[in-house]
């Protein structure tokens, strides 16, 4: 088959790597695989395999260069923006979703038809919204949250982006918020089906292994995320001030909230024993060298970086919060879960250290396995998941 993977763009971050993953898991498991990001960063995330073929839309530019296109995003911005917060797209995403098909006709008069379009989270459905295909398949990366004050602005994006479209959930923690969801603002997937993201073990232990400046040569923890309210280090850190544990914790990632949290170590009176290693391009070798992993995360779709600290060997601890954890963290790993609170991660990662650094089962991440979810997307044409 001929796939192709679609994503806002190729920055350093979870959901950009998840959809870099995909295609070279289309690739591995021997399809001809494609990858177009739809905007330009100076940073980009590039696949590991040497099939995947990568393309670029200036999707912006070019949806301006029609003039309609620009009025319309002029319209958004200046008359819809402001009344309604967060409608930008109801704007743009006409014209780019034209840009786009527009795209796809040249680039099938090149390659051939694509028999499978994935378009990767919410930012991306945005950009395209107008743009309607039975091949494609949209993918959510995280739950949608309720909020019954803010029911007609979802309402109808729900029309717009999620409506009679074939809906994937990177877990039935997200599947199941995109039921309720559809329930509350009024749409009506045309299928909704669970396929996880996958795990690629190979290049994660090839990328390992890689040397990296400013590891600790002691045991430590580590959180990698971005340091966004969402991932929640604060509570992280209140709790490993909580702990008594004494041996560092690092915390791998950038945003907005890294001089709050630096503020916060200080005041806790832990500031010496907690490094912050700012964004890594190759985030594995703090993983693999780490004792012990922890997510403080208040909700996650999946939580893939606790499969891939799995697959870098190392133990992992996570919170109980919304999401997916629970379909990583199942059978013998339901141990590493916590209770979201203070208390319970202190106590958490107190248990957590004791003792030498366990083993990894290799069967704990079959069901992540790149040529599973490779087939699984394939499939998903041939047996349409229930809404």
């Amino acid at each position: 088959m001929r796939t192709l993977v679609v994503v806002r763009s190729l920055k350093m971050g979870g959901m950009e790597r998840v959809a870099v993953n995909l295609a070279n898991a289309f690739d591995e498991a021997g399809h001809e695989s494609h990858l177009l990001s739809l905007r330009r960063v100076d940073k980009e995330l590039s696949p590991d395999r040497i099939g995947v073929q990568r393309h670029r839309l200036e999707l912006q530019r070019w949806a301006r260069l029609t003039v309609l296109g620009l009025l319309l995003e002029l319209v958004a911005r200046l008359a819809l923006n402001p009344l309604l917060k967060r409608s930008l797209y109801l704007g743009t995403g006409i014209m780019g979703g034209w840009v786009f098909r527009r795209w796809l006709a040249r680039f099938e008069r090149r390659h051939g038809r694509v028999d499978r379009i994935v378009f990767r989270g919410v930012g991306t459905f945005e950009l395209v919204w107008s743009f309607r295909d039975e091949r494609a398949r949209y993918v959510l990366e995280n739950i949608l949250h309720m909020d019954d004050r803010l029911s007609w602005r979802r309402r109808l994006m729900g029309r717009c982006l999620l409506h009679r479209r074939h809906l994937v959930t990177v877990s039935q923690g997200v599947r199941d918020s995109v039921r309720e969801a559809g329930r509350r603002w009024g749409f009506v997937p045309a299928s909704l089906t669970v396929i996880p993201n996958p795990c690629p073990l190979e290049s994660i232990r090839r990328a390992m292994r890689e040397p990296a400046a400013e590891i600790p040569d002691e045991p430590y923890l580590v959180n990698v995320a971005r340091l966004v309210p969402a991932k929640d280090q604060a509570l992280l850190l209140r709790a490993y001030a909580a702990s008594g544990v004494t041996m560092p914790l690092v915390l791998v990632g950038d945003g907005q909230e890294r001089s709050a949290l630096e503020a916060l170590a200080a005041e806790l009176g832990i500031a010496e024993r907690v490094h912050f290693a700012g964004q890594q391009t190759n985030p594995y070798p703090w993983m693999h060298h780490a004792r012990l992993f922890v997510l403080s995360s208040r909700f996650e779709g999946m939580g893939i970086v606790l499969f891939e600290a799995l697959a870098c060997g190392t133990p992992v601890l996570s919170v109980d919060c919304p999401g997916g954890i629970r379909e990583i963290l199942k059978g013998e790993l339901e141990a590493a879960i916590t209770p979201h609170s203070e208390e319970g991660l202190a106590q958490g990662i107190h248990t957590a250290v004791r003792g030498e650094k366990p083993g990894i089962d290799e069967a704990w991440l079959d069901d992540f396995r790149p040529d599973r979810v490779a087939e699984a997307f394939v499939d998903s044409g041939k047996t349409n998941g229930s809404p």
